[in-house]
């Protein structure tokens, strides 16, 4: 099968997977499990497919799919991470990248920025270039028109439908990570460490919420940790308003449970993987508004 396996390029930004009915106060996303491949975007890189499947949290949509099933959105990226990547601001862009000046709102100098992992990235995640020539801003402008504005729209809409059905919202945003990454320098977190909560130190929802998901983990014998290396992303830090009743927690796992990183394909494993996501969803279900003070415990 070809190394990206494309879907039939339906030229939708994401989809959304509903409940037959919403009876759950939480919304999950996955903005970086896309593999739709534009041709003309394969065409502008200089490297080999699986290469650019690198940077995808791939099958973490199926990894939570259990979420519609029992009461709670699902909504997930379409496009890859390495065309255009929804969890950053909507203008980090790198002047590296790019044929013409950037204009006065782009901020060209965030941490990603440096790191070549911009709204539009440079690198892959093994730090590889992606591309042979330099963009036009116009292409770069255009991406984030046509896919991160939606997708973003489309998430906004999530969160406030379901704040105002249930008076607050949990927003769930679901990663995965490389085996081979940064773990061994973050404190408390080693290449053994199954899954990373991150709640931006505790300032993007209540502590009840992050306790709960590692109190699930833990009784399942997965190795968590907190904050290190991942904190949370843009969306975890935008949406996360605990004082407003939005909660937002990042929940990254470590690809090497589920999946062949070298070859991009499902391990068996996936299927109890992502059986075990229906215990932390039920859990988060079941938290009463009560507990989710800002800060609190």
């Amino acid at each position: 099968m070809d190394a990206l396996a494309p879907s039939a390029q339906t030229g939708r930004p994401h989809e959304i997977v509903w409940p037959s009915r919403q009876t759950l106060p939480l919304v999950f996303a996955s903005p970086h499990s896309g593999s739709d491949y534009p041709p003309e975007f394969l065409a502008s890189s200089c490297l080999d497919p699986i290469s650019l499947r690198q940077s995808e949290d791939s099958f973490v949509n199926e990894i939570f799919s259990c979420a519609p099933e029992m009461g709670a959105p699902l909504i997930h990226a379409l496009f890859p991470r390495a065309f255009v990547d929804p969890n950053r601001e909507p203008y980090e862009l790198d002047p590296a990248i790019f044929k013409e000046k950037l204009p006065p709102y782009a901020n060209t100098r965030s941490p990603r920025v440096a790191a070549g992992l911009g709204t539009i990235a440079r690198v892959v995640a093994s730090g590889a270039n992606i591309y042979r020539d330099k963009l036009s801003l116009a292409e770069g402008l255009d991406r984030i028109r046509s896919c991160y504005w939606p997708y973003h729209e489309a998430l906004r809409m999530l969160v406030q439908q379901t704040k105002e059905q249930f008076g607050w919202c949990i927003l769930v945003d679901c990663h995965s990570m490389p085996s081979a990454s940064k773990l061994g320098h973050g404190r408390g977190a080693t290449n053994r460490t199954a899954f990373v909560l991150g709640d931006c130190h505790g300032s993007s929802c209540a502590a009840a919420v992050t306790d709960t998901v590692e109190r699930i983990l833990h009784r399942k014998g997965y190795q968590v940790a907190r904050n290190s290396p991942y904190a949370g992303g843009f969306v975890t830090r935008h949406y996360g308003k605990p004082e407003t009743g939005v909660h937002s927690l990042q929940i990254e796992i470590n690809r090497q449970i589920y999946m062949d990183e070298t070859r991009m394909e499902r391990r068996p494993a996936l299927r109890a993987l992502a059986q075990d996501m229906r215990d932390v969803v039920a859990a988060l279900g079941d938290l009463q508004q009560g507990r989710l003070r800002p800060n609190g415990r």
